[in-house]
């Protein structure tokens, strides 16, 4: 009779919750792909042999890791008005905050992609006439990508979980929506264990989705 009344009751939030979750996975996509897009970057320049660009990239890629994601997103959202003289929108800081965090994370994935690859491709481009720029793009990268999708995949994961710290900016994903119905229900337990299973079915799929591409990949290379 009990697990009825939860479900019950479970089944009468869902529409709230599904508000939430789409808000959820909206922001981890955005995040990801740009974090993608400045991991990507930044791992290159961690492995430039230009001082500068290394030591920007190092610099960035320390402070972030080293930060908390709550701290980045305050700073983001309460700090940065302080300077600019504006505030900034919720949505914009949270995926600004979560963009900057997960291409921190990427970028050292990256990194580790391309240093798996044997040096000495580098090495047979360049006497081809291949510039280093050339041989990264078409030779180096290509490859270091398909080795670097589970790890993309792990960053997506724990992305989808760390997105619910924006709920203190009052972004409305899914963790805000789970407090703004026990605040008023006084049902913290029925509500957030309903929450942590959506979270899980949510892991578990993307999970799913990752050994799948790797599959794929690994009979795409015997082909």
């Amino acid at each position: 009779m009990g697990i009825y009344k939860w479900l019950l009751y479970v089944y009468k939030k869902l529409p709230l919750l599904a508000e939430g979750t789409l808000l959820t996975l909206e922001l981890t996509f955005i995040a990801v792909s740009l974090g993608f897009v400045i991991g990507t970057f930044a791992g290159i320049g961690r492995l430039s042999k230009n001082k500068f660009v290394k030591t920007i990239a190092a610099i960035y890629i320390d402070f972030i890791r080293g930060t908390p994601l709550l701290v980045q997103i305050l700073l983001v959202y309460m700090g940065l008005p302080q300077i600019i003289g504006k505030p900034i929108p919720a949505m914009l800081a949270a995926i600004v905050s979560l963009s900057i965090n997960s291409g921190a994370y990427v970028a050292e994935i990256v990194r580790a992609g391309i240093q798996s690859i044997d040096k000495g491709q580098m090495e047979a481009s360049r006497s081809l006439g291949m510039t280093h720029s050339q041989t990264m793009r078409y030779i180096i990268l290509p490859q270091a990508f398909r080795r670097i999708i589970p790890p993309l995949g792990n960053e997506f994961i724990a992305m989808l979980k760390d997105s619910s710290l924006v709920s203190v900016i009052a972004l409305e994903e899914l963790m805000r929506k789970a407090q703004l119905v026990y605040t008023r229900d006084y049902r913290p337990f029925d509500i957030l264990f309903a929450v942590s299973i959506i979270y899980l079915i949510m892991t578990l799929s993307i999970s799913q989705l990752v050994r799948y591409s790797e599959r794929r990949l690994r009979v795409n290379d015997k082909q």
